[in-house]
C-alpha cells in the first residue's frame, strides 16, 4: 500500500499523473459562534428550512471530536476526543479526501473526487446534508475566515474553484485559475485565496468580495502545498519538483528568491508566532526550518522515513513528524530543532491534526485503517481508534467550552483543504489538495 502512495504522489509532483495530496488541519470554533448557531437552528440541522434531513443522535459537546476521512469506505468517522471512541461512520460521496471545518466549528465539508461534490456534516448532530455539486475533481476546499464561503478546487479538465455559499448551499460561478490546480489558501483577513497551479507553475490570487483572478505569480516546479504566515503577510508555497520553497509577498503578490531545502518536499507548518516554517522533505528524510524574517533555510533535522507533514502545537513548542515510510511519528523540539526518538503508529501515517489544547496529537494510518492518539506530554502513543478503510485525512471540530479564538490566519486553508498551523499532509494518493491551509494557517 505505501509504496502504491508514494509512487503515485511522486508521479503527480513531478508531472507523471493528475493526481493530488492532501493536507490536514485544524480549525477553531468559538464558544460564541456555536452558542449562535444552536439559537438560530435549535434543531441543529445546520441546513436550510424546508431541507429534508434524518435524526441523528446529538454530538457530545464536552470535548473535541476528530472527524477522519475513509476514502476506500466512503466515510467520515467521528471520535470523541474525550473517550477516543469513534461514532457512527457517516456516508459521503465516493473517493473523499479534502476536509475543511468553518470557523465557528458548526459544520465539516468533505469532497469527493469521483463524486464532484461536497457534503456538509453538522458537528453538533454528525447528520450529512445534500450533496452540493462542486466541479470536477475537486481535490482542495478552504473555508474563509468570516465562514460564508466554501472555496473547492477543481483539478480534472478544469482549471477552475467554485465559490460556495455556506448560508444557502449553492455553488456560484467557477473562477479559472492555472493548469492542474492542487492547493488553495485563504489570507487571514479574508481577502484573498491563493492557488496553486502545479502544471502551470504558478499561483493565482482570487480576490474574495469579486471572486476575480488576479495575474498568475511564478512559481518553482510541481508545487504542491502552501501555507499562509498568522500575520497574512507571506504565503509559502512548497516546490516539490524542485527542492525548494517560494515565498510571496501578499501586500504586492510578487514572489520572492526561492528557498533551497531537502529533496521532494511536501508538508509544511508554520509556528504560531510566524517566526519559523518547517518543510517535510519526502526524499531526505528531513526537515528543513526556515526562519520567516530572513527566508533561509537552518540546518536540516534528521527524522524518520517518508516524512509526509508536520503539525505543530498551539504552544508552538513541538513540532510532530509523520514518517509514512518508518510507520512513526517524530517529534522535534522547535526552542532547539532537536528530534526525539521515533513514536511508533500504524501502517503509512497520512496525516496528523494536534487538539486545541494541544494535549493530544491524532495520526491517521492508512494502511491500517486506525487513528493513534499520541500523549504530548509523555509522546507516548494511545490504543489504536478503528476508523474505516483507508483513512487518509483529519480534521478537528472543537467543542464550546474547548474552543478558544485563533487567528483568522489559522482558519486559512490549503489546497489540500486547509493551512497551517496544525499542518499535517494528507494522503500521498494525489497531490495537494491539504486544504491544511485550509484549515489553520499559521506562520
Amino acid at each position: 500500500m505505501r509504496t502504491r502512495i508514494v509512487r503515485a504522489m511522486r508521479a503527480a509532483v513531478l508531472g507523471a499523473a493528475a493526481t493530488s495530496v492532501t493536507l490536514a488541519a485544524i480549525t477553531p470554533a468559538s464558544a460564541a459562534g456555536r452558542a449562535a448557531a444552536r439559537a438560530a437552528d435549535p434543531l441543529g440541522s445546520g441546513l436550510d428550512a424546508g431541507t429534508p434531513i434524518l435524526p441523528g443522535p446529538p454530538a457530545p459537546t464536552d470535548a473535541a471530536t476528530v472527524y477522519v476521512v475513509n476514502n476506500e469506505s466512503k466515510t467520515v468517522t467521528p471520535v470523541n476526543t474525550a473517550t477516543n471512541v469513534a461514532g457512527k461512520p457517516i456516508k459521503v460521496g465516493s473517493d473523499p479526501d479534502p476536509i475543511a471545518v468553518t470557523p465557528d466549528g458548526a459544520t465539516v465539508y468533505v469532497a469527493s473526487e469521483g463524486a464532484g461534490t461536497i457534503t456538509p456534516i453538522n458537528t453538533i448532530t454528525n447528520v450529512a446534508g445534500k450533496p452540493i455539486a462542486a466541479g470536477p475533481s475537486p481535490l482542495a476546499i478552504a473555508v474563509t475566515p468570516d465562514g460564508k464561503t466554501v472555496y473547492v478546487v477543481n483539478q480534472q479538465n478544469s482549471g477552475t474553484v467554485t465559490p460556495v455559499s455556506t448560508a444557502t448551499g449553492t455553488a456560484g460561478k467557477p473562477i479559472p485559475v492555472g493548469t492542474d490546480p492542487v492547493a488553495i489558501a485563504v489570507t487571514p483577513d479574508g481577502a484573498t485565496a491563493y492557488v496553486v497551479n502545479r502544471l502551470s507553475r504558478t499561483v493565482t490570487p482570487i480576490r474574495t468580495s469579486t471572486n476575480t483572478p488576479g495575474t498568475p505569480i511564478k512559481i518553482g516546479a510541481g508545487a504542491i502545498t502552501l501555507a499562509i504566515t498568522p500575520n497574512g503577510k507571506t504565503v509559502y508555497v512548497v516546490n516539490g519538483g524542485s527542492n525548494s520553497v517560494t515565498p510571496i509577498n501578499t501586500a504586492t503578490n510578487t514572489a520572492g528568491k526561492a528557498i533551497p531545502v531537502g529533496t521532494f518536499p511536501l508538508g509544511i507548518a508554520i509556528t504560531p508566532n510566524g517566526s519559523t516554517a518547517y518543510v517535510a522533505n519526502i526524499d531526505s528524510n528531513t526537515v528543513s526550518p526556515i526562519n520567516t524574517a530572513t527566508n533561509t533555510a537552518g540546518k536540516a533535522i534528521p527524522v524518520g522515513t517518508f516524512p509526509f507533514g508536520v503539525a505543530i502545537t498551539p504552544n508552538g513548542s513541538t513540532a510532530y513528524v509523520n514518517n509514512e515510510g518508518s510507520n512513526s511519528v517524530t517529534a522535534i523540539r522547535t526552542a532547539t530543532n532537536t528530534a526525539s526518538k521515533p513514536i511508533l503508529v500504524g501502517d503509512s501515517p497520512l496525516a496528523m491534526a494536534v487538539t486545541p489544547d494541544g494535549k493530544t496529537v491524532y495520526v491517521v494510518n492508512g494502511s491500517s485503517n486506525t487513528v493513534t492518539p499520541i500523549s504530548t506530554a509523555t509522546n507516548v502513543a494511545g490504543k489504536p481508534i478503528t476508523a474505516g478503510t483507508f483513512p487518509v485525512t483529519i480534521a478537528m471540530a472543537p467543542s464550546p467550552e474547548l474552543a478558544s479564538p485563533l487567528a483568522a490566519g489559522e482558519r486559512a486553508s490549503y489546497g489540500f483543504g486547509c493551512p497551517v498551523r496544525n499542518d499535517s499532509t494528507r494522503e500521498a494518493k494525489r497531490v495537494p489538495s491539504w486544504n491544511r491551509n485550509p484549515c489553520p494557517a499559521s506562520g
